[in-house]
This record gives C-alpha cells, structure tokens and sequence, in this order.
C-alpha cells in the first residue's frame, strides 16, 4: 500500500504544483523558514504578499535580528496571530548568535531554536534541506486520514497514531521522502480538500480507503469551527492595527477609539502587554516593542 501511494503522487505534485516563492531555489533555507511561520493558520494568498516585502528588506536572519521585534510585529500586518512574527524575530536572533547567521541544517539544533516546533522543524529540515522526516500539517494529515485510515477527518489534534503512520509511509529515500512530504501536502491543499474535495481529480482515488468505504460521515468530536467577530483576537487586532501605522508612542485615548466596549478593549491590552507584542510606557503611552 505505501509505495503505491507515493508514485501517483509525486507524479501528480510534478504536473500540479504551485509556483510559490518559498518553493523556489533562490529562496534558501531562511526563505523556507519564513514561509513556514507565515503559512501557520493563513492561506497563501494572504502570505504571498507579506512574504515578499519580508524577504526583501530581510534577506538573511542576521538582517531581522537587527531590528527591535516591533518592526517585526509591524512588518506581519494583517496576517493575524502576531506572535508569530516575535517567535520569528527570536528564531532569527538565536540563528545570527548560535549557527553564524545560517539555518541550521540538523533537525535538532532546528528544534532547539526559540518558537520552533516538531511540525516546523521537521518541514525546514524536509524543504529546505531535502532531509528524510515525516511533516504534519493539517493538509496532510487529511489526506492520511482518508486514503489509509478511512476517515472524513482527522483528530483534532495530532495523535501518536498519526505520527506512527506518518513515519511508516514515508519513502526510505531522503529526496523521495522530501517530495513526498511536499507533494502530500498540496494534494491536500489543492484536492483532498476539507469541503468539496475533488475526488475525480485525485491520483490516488482508486486506493482511498474513505472513498472505497462509500465516503462515510464523520463521527468524532465536532470540528471547531474559527470566530473572529466580535472575540478579543479582533479587538486585539485593532489595538495592534493603530501601534503599527504610529511611528510614535500611541496615548491611551487613541488605543480608547478601535473598541466601544471598556471591558474587553482592556483585557485584550493586557493580553498584549502580556504577550511581549506592546510596551506600556509612563505617562499612559504605548508602542510596540523594542527590546
């Protein structure tokens, strides 16, 4: 079953890949990382754009740790969860002082640097480095689910299991291991996708275990559906919307202006202050992090 299942699609992700920057030779282990980060909870095309004025102005981690994390916190923008950019601000700092400014090439030194996981390190490793390791996003993890195990969905959160099977599918080759981790995953991404999946499409139809089985409902845990409306990640949003557009400390009373409710509108600053992503300076001002 698995070495059938790595052929179709790899020849599949030959034929239909996406041209993204991240996947270009040029854009270095440094690119890969960026992207990775990025790409955490946020389609493409809300990254493809961020990523390349980031890449522009930091070419190479030793640019990005010479700035002070705020300009890090400004340059995410809209991306949401902010603290993506200060873990990649730290990420970039540790690489410059431990590893002489380039991307370690070890899946462990990787996982050693501050706001790098086992699914990044383990993607760095496998893009960037073309290293043999199993990569588990949501997007693979689908595709598993349902070609092998049976099932419409995955758990909601990554089980022993899934990465037992993760490791048994992968091919025994470091560069057919590394294709296929990237292949898996834009067939996910592209076919075998959460709603409407494209089943007519997909290479490996014929062996799906979930399709065979009649394409049964799903019978786990309901999926968590994402709100943003009206929650603190919005109110939060707003608050670091008006510290990125001010070059200046921000007073109170500016920050008073994005959200009508004092509560909330506090708490969410609080979480912020708590969360390194603003500095509370005397006098009741604000501005984004220097230090």
């Amino acid at each position: 079953m698995t070495e059938k299942l790595h052929a179709p699609v790899i020849d599949w992700f030959d034929s239909h890949a996406r041209d993204l920057p991240w996947r270009r030779p040029e854009a270095g282990p440094w690119g890969v990382m960026v992207s990775e980060f990025m790409l955490q909870q946020t389609p493409v095309s809300r990254v493809l754009p961020v990523y390349e004025q980031w890449l522009a102005r930091w070419p190479r981690p030793a640019d990005l740790a010479k700035e002070p994390p705020g300009e890090a916190v400004r340059a995410w923008g809209r991306l949401g969860y902010p603290r993506r950019a200060l873990r990649l601000h730290g990420a970039a700092v540790a690489i410059t002082e431990r590893h002489g400014g380039d991307v370690p090439t070890d899946h462990a030194q990787l996982l050693a640097l501050p706001g790098i996981g086992e699914y990044t390190a383990a993607a760095v490793a496998s893009f960037a480095y073309g290293q043999r390791h199993p990569v588990l996003d949501t997007n693979v993890r689908r595709v598993f689910a349902r070609a092998v195990t049976g099932v419409r969905y995955p758990p909601n959160a990554t089980t022993a299991a899934e990465r037992r099977l993760a490791r048994e599918l992968l091919p025994e080759e470091d560069d057919t291991a590394a294709r296929w981790a990237a292949a898996s995953m834009e067939l996910g991404a592209l076919v075998c996708t959460a709603k409407n999946e494209e089943c007519h499409r997909c290479p490996i139809a014929a062996q799906c275990a979930w399709r065979l089985a009649g394409k049964p409902e799903h019978e786990g845990p309901p999926r968590r559906g994402q709100t943003y409306a009206g929650t603190d990640r919005q109110v939060r949003g707003k608050l670091l919307a008006v510290l990125r557009d001010a070059h200046v400390p921000v007073p109170q009373t500016a920050l008073d202006r994005v959200w009508h409710e004092p509560v909330q509108r506090a708490r969410a600053l609080d979480g912020l202050v708590t969360d390194g992503l603003v500095e509370p300076l005397p006098g009741g001002m604000y501005r984004l992090p220097l230090g």
